[in-house]
């Protein structure tokens, strides 16, 4: 676990191979309908539209999207003037997609987990480098605007 690297993708990944691992070894009250699967499919797009809006502010306010390093610009607008984490939500809704996609209360549990991962592994971390980045600024910001949605 030393060498692990510690990046979301490879968290959201994760969780949703163990979706797919627990939805097929262990389905825990099917729910299979085509209407899920669209809507499965729906969501997946909608993260990764979220994911490259984000991308683009990031870009566009030319600081780090790397998480565990220090931001030289706090991002307020586009995604972010939602939610303060726009792209973690968006791995939450990706999850979330593969398990609808997949039918079974087993498929959506690791999205549970994923979301408590990225809050505490990376969101938690983060807000607290914002502030001593940015001190009162961010302050205001983290009042006006909800951590997730």
């Amino acid at each position: 676990m030393k060498h692990f690297p510690d990046l979301p993708p490879i968290w959201m990944l994760g969780a949703m191979l163990l979706s797919w691992i627990l939805a097929t070894m262990v389905p825990i009250l099917s729910l299979f309908s085509l209407g899920l699967r669209w809507l499965g499919l729906f969501w997946l797009l909608l993260a990764a539209l979220l994911v490259l809006w984000s991308a683009f502010w990031f870009w566009r306010k030319k600081t780090t999207i790397e998480p565990h390093k220090t931001a030289q610009t706090l991002i307020v607008s586009g995604p972010f003037w939602l939610t303060r984490n726009p792209i973690y939500l968006a791995m939450v809704v990706a999850a979330a997609g593969v398990g609808l996609y997949l039918g079974t209360l087993s498929g959506i549990i690791p999205v549970i987990a994923l979301a408590i991962v990225l809050h505490r592994r990376f969101v938690l971390p983060e807000e607290a480098g914002l502030k001593a980045a940015f001190g009162a600024e961010a302050d205001a910001y983290f009042e006006k605007t909800r951590r997730w949605i």
